[in-house]
């Protein structure tokens, strides 16, 4: 089958969630990754999709959705808004296919033809049989072993010979919060692909599964070194967000008063990297940065007060360059825009008070 020009792929927060975009990553030229954990937050991660898809000059689109069990209402959301984008794109043609395991999806996969579901197999043993028998993707051959071992682990197949192998991998996605994906999704993707790609290397030797789980630190840090010297994994990825934080701070520029800050959404570790990045940037005089609980973290460096700004934000307090809180009423966002949006509401509300 021909594949599509642009492929729009949503997948879940786990291994198998990741494996099966690992896989489509190396069969499609032009594509587009988001995650989502089940619930109200495939809603929001679609309308991010379809909200490209009508810029998208692409002929043929395909929306592929893995692991991750929908709702016939969310089906039908899918169905509603694709019906939509044909009639806004004359001539262009956007497929759905979704590919999952869960038995909780049964009857939506009663429902619409577009809904494959196989309880006997892990979303990624699914994807790689489907990428090989639609697209003949030979690219994806030499992963059939770890395909195997994650597909072990994810539906417990304990006698399985790659299941230890699988089990270690699984607990270093599922450990991986170095990066974040809330700010930075591409860069979390690739951090995971490259834990991935690395366990590759390893699986057909003898206790593989040994050597990835002694060799996973290693195998971390050097995702985050690249060019700079060796260092401690924390200080190699404090200066890896620095750079990343550094690149995009006017994006992510906030005035309080009259204080410059940055805004940071569910940043890891913002003790560390929150230093790290205001000793690089003097000209910042603090850094926000806020979890999707709406708890909210703030670091100065002699630059700005922020127990004042944690108390008035967020009925918080701390430290002159310490403080945190937590906003009443904050609900989950799904896009850095709207979380920025709503907190420059609410810096702009508290000031006038």
């Amino acid at each position: 089958m021909k594949k599509p020009d642009s492929v729009y792929h949503l997948s879940h927060t786990d291994l198998d969630g990741y494996a099966c975009q690992f896989l489509t990553s190396r069969c499609f030229e032009k594509i587009t990754f988001q995650n989502s954990n089940y619930g109200d937050e495939i809603n929001g991660r679609l309308k991010i999709f379809f909200d490209l898809m009508l810029l998208d000059g692409a002929k043929e689109i395909l929306l592929l959705i893995t692991d991750l069990n929908l709702s016939p209402a969310q089906c039908a959301y899918i169905e509603e808004q694709i019906d939509k984008l044909q009639g806004f794109k004359n001539g262009v043609s956007i497929r759905v296919q979704l590919l999952d395991h869960h038995g909780s999806g049964s009857d939506s996969a009663q429902k619409y033809d577009w809904y494959t579901l196989d309880t006997s197999r892990s979303a990624t043993k699914i994807t790689y049989d489907w990428l090989l028998e639609r697209f003949d993707c030979e690219a994806i051959r030499p992963y059939e072993e770890l395909v195997d071992a994650i597909n072990a682990i994810d539906i417990w197949l304990k006698e399985e010979k790659g299941f230890e192998f699988g089990k270690v991998l699984m607990g270093a996605i599922a450990s991986s919060r170095e990066v974040g994906r809330a700010l930075f999704d591409e860069e979390d993707r690739a951090h995971k692909f490259h834990l991935i790609e690395s366990a590759k290397e390893m699986i057909g030797e003898r206790d593989a599964h040994i050597r990835l789980d002694n060799e996973m630190h290693a195998i971390k840090k050097a995702f985050f070194a690249s060019s700079r010297a060796d260092n401690t994994l924390d200080n190699l990825v404090a200066d890896y967000l620095t750079d990343l934080l550094t690149a995009r701070k006017e994006e992510l520029a906030i005035t309080y008063r009259d204080k410059t800050g940055i805004l940071t959404y569910a940043l890891p570790n913002i003790s560390v990297i929150g230093n790290a990045f205001l000793v690089a940037n003097p000209d910042i005089d603090f850094i926000l940065n806020i979890s999707p609980n709406g708890s909210i973290g703030l670091r100065s460096n002699n630059r700005a007060d922020v127990s004042l700004i944690a108390a008035e934000l967020a009925g918080g307090g701390g430290h002159p360059n310490a403080s945190g809180g937590r906003i009443q009423g904050f609900k989950e966002l799904y896009s850095y825009d709207q979380v920025k949006s709503f907190v420059e509401n609410l810096i702009a509300q508290k000031t006038k008070e």
